[in-house]
């Protein structure tokens, strides 16, 4: 027991230097009325719900969950009884479900996307209070105005954005008006509007959490007081979505102490910025390991390797290798270039010839990235401030981008440099032979 204490309190200690390293500084809105979300607060309590936690806003998150007392790894924050999770049972006792059920390919979670929005204006609902602290508009990727979309111009996120709410549109449609023609006491048409809808969706991309209830099932769930709980890349909270059968409840431990004060965060999952953008509208704070720009590696006829391939590549920061043959970037996209530039050499070995042909693959790589750059055109110098919140999110992403693309461009920079020296340095010694 006392080795394995030890263990605990060295591990404990580790932790501790991680948070350390990587706190957020949390500036509390004081100006800003918390009412509503008190009133959710004290609604939970009264239905079991236990918290350490208060509500407040935070400056540059909006509303958070913040520590009222120190924290320590395994307490407990957090505690959600299964009587007030929203989940598909809601659905089946419902008076649309055997409406629903009888539509081909519908699934679960539009079923309970539909049923929230009639709920949300159901005065006797046992969710009301719940719906009442809900913001009236969620600000995701999803509602991004033509402008903002067209300064995404040249990125990944625009072609996501574009097609997600395109899928949108082509859901409800598939859906209305005819559920509110054919079932208008069920569903009617003033609570079913493309705007109620899209707040319904946005919703549940941004709040629902999977949960794993004691039959094994996994079901998709809006869990009220929790969806405060911000993300982070350095969270608190890291497992919390398997019901306590013992107490019939969600549990939020602590995977790293959260001092008195501070905002406690949990993780959405390991998701890149644009997914974050796109359904829960927000760039996090700090380097994202799943930030990458794709490259289409076209082989031409010249060459002996025909297949094309895609490559996934990272801000070179985060590596912690930036020596000769690697220069920070993947390897798996540097053995492929190598491979099409001249598939017989012998890799990783200071010979003329391979040098040579390294300095062709960097000077390739970087021909690529240039373009990359191009397209995403000039950069965005217009007060920001001023501007709407989808374009100043949108132009962030596109700086982000930029970002990750010069640190590429100053490896393949940089290692040129080192070939090239080596280069010289074999040219030296030939001369000397």
């Amino acid at each position: 027991m006392n080795v394995l204490q030890e263990l605990r309190e060295a591990i404990v200690s580790m932790i501790r230097d991680v948070r350390d390293n990587n706190c957020v500084k949390t500036t509390i809105l004081e100006n800003q009325s918390v009412d509503k979300e008190e009133c959710l607060l004290q609604w939970g309590e009264r239905n079991g719900m236990r918290t350490r936690l208060q509500i407040a806003y935070v400056e540059g998150a909006g509303r958070g969950s913040i520590a009222r007392e120190d924290l320590n790894v395994g307490d407990t924050a957090l505690e959600i009884p299964v009587s007030i999770v929203i989940s598909e049972e809601l659905v089946y006792t419902s008076d649309m479900f055997h409406i629903l059920e009888k539509i081909g390919g519908i699934s679960l979670e539009t079923m309970l996307l539909l049923w929230s929005m009639k709920e949300r204006h159901n005065c006797t609902s046992k969710f009301k209070i719940y719906f009442d602290a809900l913001p009236k508009n969620f600000n995701t990727g999803l509602s991004f105005g033509l402008d903002a979309i067209m300064a995404l111009e040249g990125t990944l996120l625009f072609e996501e954005i574009v097609q997600a709410k395109q899928h949108l549109c082509d859901q409800y449609g598939e859906l209305f008006p005819s559920l509110c023609d054919d079932h208008p006491d069920i569903f009617p048409r003033e609570l079913y509007t493309w705007e109620q809808f899209l707040w319904a969706c946005e919703l549940w991309y941004s709040n629902s959490m999977n949960v794993m209830f004691p039959d094994g099932k996994l079901r998709t769930c809006l869990i009220p007081i929790a969806g405060f709980l911000n993300h982070s890349l350095h969270p608190h909270i890291l497992q919390y979505g398997k019901v306590d059968t013992t107490a019939n409840s969600l549990k939020f431990r602590l995977s790293r102490p959260c001092s008195a004060g501070e905002q406690c965060f949990l993780s959405y999952g390991h998701f890149s910025s644009s997914h974050l953008i796109s359904f829960y509208g927000f760039l996090p704070q700090g380097d994202n390991p799943y930030d990458i720009i794709p490259v289409d590696i076209d082989a031409t006829e010249d060459d002996s390797i025909t297949s094309n391939s895609t490559h996934m590549v990272r801000g070179t920061w985060l590596s912690r290798n930036h020596n000769i043959f690697y220069y920070g970037l993947p390897l798996p996209l540097l053995d492929h270039l190598r491979r099409i530039q001249s598939p017989i050499l012998q890799y990783n070995t200071l010979l003329q010839a391979n040098l040579e042909n390294e300095m062709e693959v960097l000077g390739r790589l970087r021909s690529i990235f240039d373009c990359v750059m191009k397209n995403l055109g000039a950069v965005d110098l217009h007060d920001r401030e001023n501007t709407s919140w989808d374009v100043r999110l949108a132009v962030e992403f596109k700086d982000l981008q930029r970002r990750i693309i010069s640190s590429i461009l100053s490896s393949c920079d940089t290692g040129l440099k080192l070939v090239k020296n080596e280069w010289c340095r074999c040219l030296a010694e030939d001369s000397r032979g």
